[in-house]
């Protein structure tokens, strides 16, 4: 293997695990505040400690994770601007990627399924699996603009979303609201109403971003 070609495996392998840490964090696994031990991490993703530290200072530019000085990375909690930050910019590309959207798109078809096992779900009172369908939803909304970057973008606004999500003690509260709208969406979709499906996510973002402003004021101390 040249050197051009160990780096690139090298910097193709820091990338992968960096997605892994995401994917935990979007999964739940590693919620806000947790701090990452590295050896415990790095045998768990089997790759070297080295590996693990660059895959980290991704997801720091990210805004994922943060280094405390003397105690090591911990993943970030999130605060009120960031919160208004993520629905600012998930309102500019979902609602757009639904404004234009085909009814007979595939990610309209990915909606659906989400939407589907998310009513399984919901019967059975699995809300953890209600927000991990809510997450497939969102991101079956952003395929329909067929852009990679958009979709590069979205996992990681997705990984900041779970953390938003976790500060909310009672998760049914959360997901369960949202549930019928995404059916309602879906359909309106199918049936190439790409317009009226938009305005009903604005308003839906605006009762969601409202939820979750709440709990996290609740958390902020009183002086």
């Amino acid at each position: 293997m040249t050197v051009s070609a160990a780096t690139a495996a090298g910097f193709d392998l820091v990338e992968r695990t960096a997605r892994q840490v995401r994917e935990l964090i979007t999964d739940g696994r590693f919620g806000p505040g947790m701090q990452l031990a590295e050896e415990a991490v790095a045998k768990d993703l089997q790759v070297s400690r080295n590996t693990l530290r660059e895959s980290f200072r991704i997801l720091m530019r990210e805004g994922l994770l943060v280094r405390e000085p003397n105690r090591g990375v911990f993943v970030h909690r999130p605060t009120l601007a960031d919160v208004l930050d993520i629905y600012r910019v998930r309102r500019i590309i979902e609602e757009q990627a639904i404004r234009t959207a085909l009814p007979h798109h595939p990610g309209v078809v990915a909606a659906r399924e989400a939407v589907d096992a998310a009513l399984t779900y919901r019967a059975q009172g699995q809300w953890r699996m209600v927000g991990s369908m809510n997450m497939a939803f969102h991101t079956a909304i952003i395929g329909l603009a067929d852009s990679e970057r958009l979709d590069t973008l979205f996992e990681r606004l997705q990984a900041e979303l779970r953390l938003a999500f976790v500060l909310i003690a009672e998760p049914e509260r959360m997901h369960a609201p949202f549930v019928d709208d995404n059916v309602t969406i879906t359909e309106l979709l199918a049936t190439g109403r790409p317009d009226e499906a938009a305005d009903l996510l604005d308003a839906y973002f605006d009762r969601s971003e409202r939820t979750v402003v709440t709990a996290l004021n609740r958390l902020v101390p009183r002086a």
